[in-house]
């Protein structure tokens, strides 16, 4: 057994690239038992993701696949649609991210899944809500990021449109899935019922970003516009050293006050644009042109040792490539070196989070494309001749690893 707090539960996974993907990958770090349902072509992002030591088995893919096993099926086939169906039956939780009406053109809509099994969890994660204009629309993370405000925030900041390079978009709704997921499994257990839960990335991304940047248009009428200064400030970024950059964050008044005096300019703590939060908030772009200003005299190193003195929050701006060595992560033995039966050794990443009563046990690397179909055929009671014709006809694909 797996362990974990959702060990027992089931999950298939008809989803691909990131939003799905990352959703059913935190679901099996934590011990589900997670289907992954792929056509013969494979997941998208096993192949969009650069070089890899094997085909169809790219770094992304790899990072996002981890405790899942694969099983190719052809749901066009009559076959494979059955097969599925027949899986459904012993499902707790069913993930999908295509548009709803290829579910229903597929007959795989919620009504046709629960007559298989009334307690399942049926999850879509799609672009738009079902009850708007753009519903049958197409959805990316970038399609996300410049219609739902996003890229927006770049614009007022520096001055041009741009997305955030990396797909925040599908990350963000993959994580509220797993919430929502996690709930549902919770009422169950009271009520004994499955449900049906709809995931627009749209409507989630509106919310996410304008909790903070509806700003004064949150009143009617208005009392300003929208848009927190304080977050779009150009200013707003990592600050300039001698010798590099530093991250420092000083928003109360004790932090304000002890930066103050660790960059030599009590006076300001009597400034009336800095002595209290609101003027600072008021005079955020001054405020900011002082970091500016005057760290730019002392290497980041010699900044930090001064702003852990006065516990001022402040850290080093690392790169993609130092964060690898970081000494804190290295402490908590965050990245893991693992051996991958087809990739070699590979660098993974630890689960950040930690439990009481213990997490999943057994780890597995990321599947080759259809390497569990037949033990998952066979556990849905398929014997050999049956998958050896599934085999034949192309509805399913036998990868098993070859023994060494």
């Amino acid at each position: 057994m797996a362990g974990g707090p959702l060990e027992g539960v089931r999950v298939l996974d008809l989803t691909s690239v990131v939003v799905g993907p990352l959703a059913t990958q935190v679901l099996a770090d934590h011990g589900a038992d997670v289907i992954k349902v792929e056509s013969k072509a494979g997941d998208l992002v096993r192949v969009m993701n650069g070089k890899s030591v094997t085909p169809g088995m790219g770094a992304k893919f790899l990072h996002l696949n981890r405790n899942k096993r694969s099983i190719v099926l052809d749901l066009k086939h009559p076959a494979g649609l059955a097969a599925l169906k027949k899986l459904i039956e012993r499902a707790d939780v069913m993930l999908w991210n295509n548009r709803p009406r290829s579910m229903v053109r597929m007959k795989l809509g919620y009504d046709d899944v629960r007559a298989i099994n009334p307690k399942i969890i049926y999850c879509g994660m799609f672009g738009f809500g079902q009850d708007g204009r753009y519903r049958d629309k197409p959805a990316y993370d970038t399609i996300i990021q410049g219609s739902g405000g996003m890229a927006a925030l770049n614009h007022r900041a520096t001055g041009e449109p741009r997305f955030v390079p990396m797909v925040v978009a599908d990350k963000v709704v993959g994580l509220i899935a797993v919430q929502m997921i996690a709930m549902a499994l919770y009422g169950r257990t009271r009520t004994g019922e499955g449900c049906s839960i709809e995931i627009p990335m749209f409507e989630n991304l509106v919310k996410f970003v304008l909790e903070e940047h509806m700003y004064l248009k949150t009143f009617v009428p208005p009392l300003g516009e929208t848009g927190d200064p304080r977050l779009l400030d150009p200013l707003g970024k990592p600050i300039p050293t001698r010798d590099g950059w530093i991250c420092i964050s000083a928003n109360t008044n004790d932090q304000a006050f002890a930066f103050f005096d660790a960059i030599g300019r009590p006076e300001l703590k009597t400034d009336p644009r800095f002595s209290t939060i609101p003027a600072r908030f008021a005079h955020v772009a001054e405020y900011y042109q002082v970091r500016m200003d005057e760290l730019k005299k002392k290497t980041t190193s010699e900044w930090l040792e001064l702003f852990e003195r006065g516990d001022v929050p402040a850290m080093p701006y690392h790169t993609l490539d130092s964060l690898l060595e970081d000494p804190h992560l290295a402490d908590v033995g965050f990245f893991e070196l693992k051996d991958h039966p087809t990739e070699g050794k590979t660098r993974s990443m630890r689960l950040p989070n930690k439990w009481s009563s213990g997490v999943r046990r057994e780890w597995s690397p990321a599947p080759k494309l259809g390497q569990n179909s037949v033990e998952i055929l066979r556990e849905a009671g398929y014997d050999d001749a049956a998958i050896d014709s599934m085999v034949a006809s192309g509805v399913t694909l036998d990868g098993r690893l070859k023994k060494q």
